[in-house]
């Protein structure tokens, strides 16, 4: 069995691990000259983990990871509105470049081929990857794992819609010091913006600023002028002026993308292609490397690809889609509340998240992972390849 992936992303490298530790012949194309993430942190929360534990790339991004005990949610006031986000649940923080780094050696360890300076334009129904320079690669399956904008999803005519959620934030990382939090991570509102302060290895910790897109001051992060965000987050004064004001983090606007389907003939769709978010959860890498697992898993487990496919559609969509629109709802009540009512915003959120039923509902991707196990390909005996190649 041959894969062709667009996109050496959190997504696309989880999907070349995971076939490749099944002995499938992968390669994966990256547009960019270098293999690399955004400087930023992550959470990881236990659908995540066990994604990672499946690839093997878990002991080495745990290795730099902080575990969080107390995530803590913050009102204007100070006043903590919620700290129990499924304790009885691993969640753990670390840097998206180590993260990307230990999904690169897994896959490459696995036996997968990454191909930097390779941008691809299109794919086919039938198993085709087209590259910009006019190079057809065929496969029994195609992966398009190419973010928010992606060219695979577009070319196959899968794409709904795409939203711009008119919300959007700035990832920074600075030097972790003693006025940083230790196996907590906090998040406070203030009006429109909300600041989290994430301890995410040894020796950094993360900042997201996030603000609505009519916040003009607040989206100007680069160069990044703390002023503004004193103001608003007084208590968190240090890790503001610790972002340099040459800071590598910019303000980026949120996406929703809605499909039809994930999945066209011989090419599927995965991460941000598929299903992109806002990140107000803390899942959409989650979700994206767990769908990618679970892809890995139905192509193996099946000898008919149409069948693997849509099952593995039908399995992980309503979970894909109810983390994205708890994430849309989270960005509304955090930007677009009222001032002169966050007194009372505070108190319904405070209400509503101290129910253990609401935390399920809103953190159930955390609970939901793809039941069997990624199976060994044998070219003497696929009869998948076989079918695909007919």
């Amino acid at each position: 069995m041959h894969i062709e992936i667009a996109g050496a992303g959190l997504a696309g490298l989880t999907a070349a691990a995971a076939f490749a530790k099944a002995g499938a012949s992968v390669r994966v194309h990256e547009k960019g000259s270098e293999l690399r993430e955004i400087g930023a942190g992550i959470y990881l929360w236990e659908n995540g983990l066990r994604a990672l534990e499946s690839v093997g790339a878990y002991d080495e991004v745990a290795g730099r990871a902080e575990k969080v005990e107390v995530p803590f949610l913050r009102d204007h006031d100070g006043r903590t509105l919620q700290e129990e986000w499924l304790r009885n649940h691993r969640l753990y923080t670390v840097g998206r470049r180590h993260l990307h780094q230990s999904l690169v050696n897994a896959a490459r360890r696995n036996g997968a081929e990454l191909i930097t300076d390779s941008p691809v334009v299109k794919a086919s129904p039938s198993g085709t990857l087209t590259l910009a320079d006019g190079t057809e690669n065929r496969a029994d399956l195609v992966i398009g794992a190419d973010g928010v904008f992606s060219k695979v999803r577009d070319s196959l005519g899968l794409r709904k819609k795409l939203v711009d959620l008119r919300d959007g934030g700035g990832r920074h990382l600075i030097p972790r010091t003693g006025d940083d939090p230790v196996n907590q991570t906090i998040e406070q509102w203030n009006g429109g913006r909300r600041i989290g302060i994430i301890p995410c290895s040894p020796d950094e910790t993360y900042i997201f600023l996030c603000c609505p897109a009519n916040d003009h001051e607040g989206r100007n992060q680069q160069p990044f002028h703390p002023a503004s965000w004193i103001e608003s987050f007084p208590e968190f004064r240090s890790q503001l002026e610790r972002i340099p004001a040459n800071t590598e983090g910019r303000w980026a606007p949120f996406h929703d993308v809605h499909v039809d389907k994930w999945y066209n003939g011989r090419a599927a769709i995965v991460g941000d292609a598929a299903h992109a978010m806002s990140p107000n959860l803390g899942q959409a890498a989650c979700v994206a490397m767990t769908n990618a697992v679970a892809l890995a898993i139905a192509v193996t487990n099946s000898s008919n690809p149409e069948f693997a496919l849509k099952s593995w559609e039908s399995a992980q969509r309503e979970m894909s889609d109810g983390v994205q629109q708890y994430s849309r709802i989270y960005g509304k009540i955090g930007t677009a509340w009222p001032k002169d009512l966050l007194n009372v915003r505070s108190a319904l959120v405070k209400k509503f998240t101290g129910s253990r039923r609401v935390q399920a509902t809103i953190n159930f991707a955390a609970e939901s992972f793809p039941s069997g196990e990624i199976r060994p390909v044998r070219p003497d005996v696929d009869r998948l390849a076989q079918e695909l190649l007919a």
